[in-house]
């Protein structure tokens, strides 16, 4: 079964939740503001995503950060970061098993998955 990490208020994450119900393909959803996300999942989610592409720098957690938080960013930095402001992770974030993790939707994205 898929997981799908997922923000409940974002937008695209809906729209990714209904194209994976309309092409009936089961997933669980992992919400990351009420799931959480611990340090566990993050180093999952690191594995499979390389870091860069995983923080979300249009977010508007990310735009409130301090200025010198940004600037100097490494690994550390960004994964304590993103512990502590899951909404800086980029999403949806299709996890389909194995080494897979899709990052972000668009429409069409999933019409050809299969569980």
């Amino acid at each position: 079964m898929f997981t799908l990490y997922i923000i409940d208020t974002c937008d695209t994450c809906r729209k990714a939740r209904k194209a994976l119900e309309a092409n009936s393909i089961p997933f669980k959803a992992h919400d990351l503001r009420k799931d959480g996300l611990s340090a566990t999942l993050l180093e999952h989610i690191l594995e499979r995503v390389p870091l860069a592409e995983a923080i979300n720098k249009r977010s508007k957690t990310w735009r409130d950060l301090p200025q010198e938080e940004k600037d100097g960013l490494d690994a550390n930095s960004a994964r304590r970061l993103l512990i502590e402001h899951p909404t800086l992770l980029k999403r949806p974030l299709l996890d389909m098993g194995g080494d897979a993790i899709k990052v972000g939707y668009r429409d069409g994205d999933y019409d050809n998955l299969s569980a």
